[in-house]
């Protein structure tokens, strides 16, 4: 009951939503903001077609939540704590990775976590996400689909419409390796 509940709100929202365009580039602002219905060159998965994939272990998952810097001017003796990112089960955390405009060592960085999510082929299934409504992941499918990788899955409920179909999510850490955060 709860579930077609949480299906009929999603199809309702979804129903009464404004159309966004896809853009020619990569979104550079204002990342929490509704998303196209689609992308080029890549496939889009709602909850139900993630989950197959996830069962399946058809496909790498990437998460591309970005993660804030421990702030600079913290006072001295401040303890920083990461805030925890709970995700898709095996599902790889390269944080900022999905800024429009991405620092070559963010693109290296990205690159291997590619490279570990396919098993270094271009043509396995990969699926990204991010949180609904998050253009990280868009512009993270996007540069995958320009790099030459051929069954690209994007997901753009993220975290929040896995969740929502109450499809399990664990602790993760961000991929060794990450450099630090940067705007975009």
């Amino acid at each position: 009951m709860i579930r077609t509940l949480a299906a009929l709100t999603v199809i309702a929202t979804a129903s009464m939503a404004q159309t966004v365009p896809e853009p020619s580039d990569y979104r550079t602002d204002h990342y929490r903001a509704p998303v196209p219905d689609g992308i080029n060159g890549g496939t889009t998965v709602g909850p139900e077609e993630a989950h197959a994939l996830w069962q399946d272990n058809g496909a790498g998952f990437i998460d591309v939540l970005p993660q804030a810097p421990k702030p600079a001017n913290l006072p001295k003796g401040t303890i920083w704590r990461d805030k925890p990112r709970n995700s898709i089960p095996g599902a790889i955390w390269l944080p900022n990775v999905g800024y429009g405009a991405i620092a070559e060592v963010t693109a290296d960085y990205f690159r291997t976590g590619l490279d570990t999510a396919t098993r270094g082929d271009p043509g396995a299934a990969i699926v990204f996400f991010c949180l609904e409504d998050c253009w990280m992941s868009w512009n993270a499918a996007r540069r995958a689909i320009e790099w030459g990788y051929t069954d690209v899955y994007w997901f753009p409920e993220g975290t929040d419409g896995w969740a929502l179909w109450d499809y399990p999510l664990e602790r993760i850490e961000p991929e060794p390796g990450q450099p630090i955060a940067q705007g975009g």
